[in-house]
Parts: structure tokens; sequence; C-alpha cells
């Protein structure tokens, strides 16, 4: 049995993990304070509604030049992100000024490869909003990768930010692969074959692979990191391990995330994202039900 590779079977699929991304964003985002620290505790969820943040938003930009054009279109991706940031939503100020200068006219791809002394952003901001599209091409992994790489090019232009992409598609595309998502090791595999091995994300790959019968989360993210840092090889490697440690069950996942902190709600989006594209690894519909409806924007485009 072979995925549904239709535009409406791609498009349900994206869908389902984008409303993963988007409850592990808004509900991550509740637990930040200065300091970083998990504020809430599971006994103690906010009323709703929860606000999602720039992960979300720039998801819905990906979900939407897809099932326009049934793959990624670069300058079509750029104009959304651009053309809909909301200030408000947490942007980074690299991207933000980026994203500013485009709709003034600016090229993306001197802008992109411009930044950071043209060295490219290695930020997790192109891994956080890709697992949606890794759903999309569940019956091509390959191509999962493949578009991802092409996705991260308008804002992150860092080998490491692309690759980080590149391995949160290649999850989410395993996951909501026919038949359920494999194990976790079995997922690890997957995922470290289809990245550059040579790379500060794919050596963290292989280490979250080598530490999965790990038990304690916060050991692992001392480890391998949980964003703090904000980079792809800061970020990817722990929320994949604990994607893969849960899946089938969005709660667990969530937790085991969010009590580490860090990044708090782009761990969690990322891990909602991927472990949200299995069929079995919906968000629970209390949490969902608590959060802000996605833009009006995205949802007339569909």
């Amino acid at each position: 049995m072979t995925a549904d590779s239709s535009p409406a079977g791609r498009l349900e699929r994206a869908l389902a993990s984008l409303r993963g991304l988007s409850v592990g964003d808004a509900l991550g985002s509740q637990f930040f304070v200065p300091v970083n620290y998990p504020l809430l505790k599971r006994s103690e969820l906010p009323p709703g509604p929860w606000q999602w943040t720039d992960d979300t938003e720039m998801a819905c930009s990906v979900v939407a030049v897809l099932a326009t054009h049934h793959r990624i279109d670069q300058d079509a991706l750029a104009r959304s992100f651009a053309e809909h940031q909301d200030f408000d939503r947490g942007y980074g100020p690299a991207v933000g000024r980026l994203l500013r200068l485009v709709r003034e006219g600016g090229d993306w791809r001197e802008l992109s490869a411009a930044l950071f002394n043209g060295r490219g952003s290695w930020g997790n901001g192109a891994a956080m909003r890709i697992a949606p599209l890794g759903a999309w091409y569940a019956d091509d992994p390959e191509q999962a990768t493949h578009q991802a790489e092409i996705s991260s090019y308008p804002t992150h232009q860092h080998r490491e930010a692309v690759v980080g992409a590149m391995a949160v598609a290649a999850a989410a595309a395993l996951v909501a692969a026919p038949g359920g998502p494999p194990g976790a090791e079995a997922l690890f595999d997957g995922v470290v074959g289809l990245v550059p091995a040579r790379s500060a994300v794919g050596a963290g790959l292989r280490r979250a692979r080598d530490m999965l019968d790990y038990g304690d989360a916060a050991t692992v993210a001392a480890v391998l990191g949980c964003g703090r840092r904000t980079t792809a090889h800061d970020t990817v490697p722990f929320a994949l391990w604990s994607a893969a440690r849960a899946l089938g069950d969005y709660e667990r996942a969530f937790w085991t995330t969010a009590q580490v902190g860090g990044d708090v709600d782009t761990t969690c989006a990322i891990v909602g994202g991927v472990v949200g594209a299995g069929k079995a690894g919906a968000p629970p519909a209390e949490w969902a039900g608590r959060v802000e409806p996605l833009p009006d924007w995205m949802r007339t485009s569909l």
C-alpha cells in the first residue's frame, strides 16, 4: 500500500501535521519566562485561546504554497512569508528585517545570503515550519528532503539550518507513511540515511539515535541541546529524539519536550508536527480546542 499521492490526500496529511505543529507551538509558548524555565505544570494548563507564534505562521505559508503549486516555489514562499508576517508573533530580528525588505522590493536571494556576514542564518527557523511538508511527501521521503532544502533558502542559507529542515521533513514523511510510523530506531535510521552526514545536525542525529534508551530527557537535552542557542544543531536532534520516543502519543511527546525548557515553542512545534503527521498522533481534542484558529488568509488559500 502506498500513500495517497493525490493533491487532496497530500493536503489532508499536511493539515494534520500543521494542527500538531500549531498546538505544540501555542502551548509551548505558554512556558516561557525570561530565564527560559518551564513555568507551568501538567495540571495547570492555561485558559485559551493559546496564541501561536511565527513557527505556525510560517508553516501556514509552506502549506499554502504546496496547496497552490504542489511543490515549493521559492519566490511564492518568500512572498507569502513577507506578506503575512505579523510582527507580534515573535520573529527573530534578522528574519524580521529580511521579510520587511522583501516587502519593500528586495531580492530574498541576496538578502538571505547576506545574513550574518554572508554565512547565512543557521537558526532553527527553517526546521520549525517544515513538518507539514514532510507529511505532504509521505509517499516520497527523498523528495521531502529535497523540497525541504529548497524551502529553507528564502530565509536560511547556512548548511546547518538547511540540514535541520531536511531532517525534520524526512522524519515527518516517515511518520506519515502508510502502515503507521516506524519504531524509534528505524525512524532515526531513515532520517540519518536521508540527510548529509557531514554536518553538526547529522552528528547530533547520530548521537540522539545512540541515546534512545535514555529515560531522562534532561540528560539527553544537556548532551544534544534543546534550542537555547536557537541553532538548528542545538534544536533538531533533541526534538526528533523526543518525537521518536513517543510516536502515536502526542501528549507524552509534548511533555517530554517541554519539561527541559529551552526554545520551548519551537521544539514543541517540531515535535508536534512530526508526531501529528501520524494517524495516531493527533493532539488531544481539548488542547486543539484551546488554540486560536489558523489565520484567515491561510484557510481561504486552500
